[in-house]
Order: C-alpha cells, then sequence, then structure tokens
C-alpha cells in the first residue's frame, strides 16, 4: 500500500517550482488543479485552492550531516534555526519555511533506522563496501532479508540456490586469505554468505547462482548492509572448508555487514547512448 498526502495552495506554481528546482523533488503527477511531488520514497500534493494548509511539517532527510548543512546554506535566508544535534530524537535537524510559511525540516539521523529507500535509490546507491564495523546483524534482519532472496528468479522457477551463512571466526578468516587482496572483505565482515546452486536442479547453475546472488546483495542494501562480490570462490577448498559438495556451483561467497562509513557517491557512467546499440 502506497499514499499521499496532500495540501491546499494559493500559490501553485510558486510551490511547485519551490519544491521540484529548489528542494530537487520530482514531479511525479499533474493533473487538473492538483500536482504530486516524489521525493525518495515520499509523496507529497498540492491542490489549487482558495486558502492554504500550512499547519505541520514536511520532513525530507539524507544521509549524512553535510547534505543537511549544503540545504542549510541554501535556504538560510529562511531558516527558523541552525542546523544542530537533538539529543533527545537522535537526529541533526534545522527547520525552514516554503514561500507559503509551511515548515519543512531538514535532517539527519545519527543513529541505525529500519529500511526505507525506493527501487531507483536501491539500485542507484548501491555500493560495494569492505569495511565494516562490528555490529552484528541480528537473526529478525536476516530472515527478513532471506524472505526477499527467496523470491530470486531461477531457470523454470526450479528455485535450485541456497545460501550459506558463515559466522565462524576461523572459516571467515581461512575465506579471508583465500585469494589475497580480493578475499580480504571477507575477514573484516562479522558473517559471509556463500550463495551456491545444486546442478541436479538446474541445466543453467551459474545463471541462476549469479541471479540469486545480485538479488541477495540489492537485498542486503535495502536492509543497510553492505556486500562485496568476490569471484572465483567455486574451489575445492572452499567448498571442502563450507561442507559443500564438490558438485555444487558457488557463485560467489560476499562479506556482509554494517558499513563502516556511508560508501560515496558512485564514479562517473556512460551515456545510455552508449549502452544502447541498434547494431
Amino acid at each position: 500500500m502506497n499514499g499521499v498526502i496532500f495540501f491546499q495552495t494559493k500559490k501553485y506554481e510558486e510551490i511547485r517550482e519551490f519544491y521540484v528546482s529548489g528542494i530537487g523533488c520530482e514531479l511525479w503527477l499533474e493533473q487538473a488543479e492538483c500536482f504530486i511531488l516524489k521525493s525518495g520514497n515520499q509523496l507529497i500534493g498540492f491542490c489549487d485552492r482558495d486558502s492554504a494548509d500550512t499547519n505541520g511539517v514536511i520532513t525530507f532527510f539524507f544521509d549524512t550531516k553535510d547534505e543537511v548543512d549544503d540545504m542549510y546554506r541554501k535556504f538560510k535566508s529562511t531558516a527558523t534555526s541552525e542546523p544542530a544535534d537533538n539529543a533527545k530524537y537522535h537526529i541533526y535537524n534545522f527547520f525552514a519555511k516554503d514561500p507559503e510559511g509551511r515548515n519543512i525540516e531538514f535532517q539527519y539521523f545519527d543513529h541505525r533506522i529500519a529500511e526505507y529507500m525506493n527501487g531507483d535509490e536501491l539500485l542507484l546507491t548501491r555500493r560495494s563496501v569492505r569495511k565494516f564495523d562490528d555490529e552484528q546483524i541480528d537473526r529478525v534482519t536476516l530472515n527478513r532479508l532471506f524472505e526477499l532472496c527467496r523470491w530470486a528468479p531461477t531457470s523454470h522457477n526450479c528455485q535450485s540456490y541456497y545460501f550459506r551463512i558463515i559466522g565462524d571466526k576461523s572459516i571467515l578468516q581461512f575465506l579471508s586469505e583465500t585469494r589475497g587482496s580480493s578475499t580480504a572483505p571477507i575477514g573484516r565482515a562479522p558473517v559471509a554468505v556463500a550463495i551456491c546452486v545444486d546442478p541436479g536442479l538446474t541445466k543453467r547453475p551459474e545463471q541462476d547462482g549469479c541471479i540469486a546472488a545480485y538479488h541477495f546483495i540489492l537485498s542486503a542494501w535495502y536492509f543497510g548492509l553492505g556486500t562485496c562480490w568476490i569471484a572465483a570462490m567455486d574451489r575445492d577448498d572452499v567448498k571442502e572448508k563450507l561442507e559443500i559438495p564438490k558438485e555444487h556451483y558457488i557463485a560467489t561467497v560476499t562479506p556482509v555487514g554494517y558499513p563502516v562509513k556511508r560508501p560515496p557517491k558512485a564514479p562517473e557512467r556512460k551515456e545510455v547512448s552508449w549502452f544502447l546499440r541498434d547494431k
């Protein structure tokens, strides 16, 4: 289920311009005398009316304090406070006003929060993570993660893949030394996960395994967990250590944990025109 919060506005064009050009919201839908804005997974609607709703607070939250500071520099003239830490709510925030006097808040959570990313944010922000903090992943989060992963597609819906959670420190250390610096991140994570395929259930073990692995990697990021694709782990010594049958296929063994810090933004990518090739 999804929803939209609507406000009445007397400054239809000005409000749309403020939130789209000023704050960076996306114009998600416009019909009749109403428009709906999209900011992450937040939908806000405004309708042209004779009076304006100005009660309440519209809050935008960011991944870093620096992003909050950037917004403060942009809206300093209408800010009602400077950015500051709020110990009661464990946030870093400030308030400003929109053109009709509505309170808008810009904040950063300085504690771990529940999953919230929408589809495009998930796809655009996922990064390889190779350094992790010491926080353990609770079983509830892992169970929810694997509940998503069981929906990964497979050839003829054969459901040939399975996951092996590795938490034993001695095994993690062994895996981290398997291929030198390439596997070293496994030793820095609280757990690792091997994504495996039973070839007796599919004629496409490599494809099934790689699809399941990337489904896992995206699902992990949705829960705030970092991963790193580590290739060439379909090895007899790894299978022996993990008690995986030799005939089974290992797509990857990825470290899993909470990143030490938020990964940087993606490097520049080639334009879409480069990827779309007619001939």
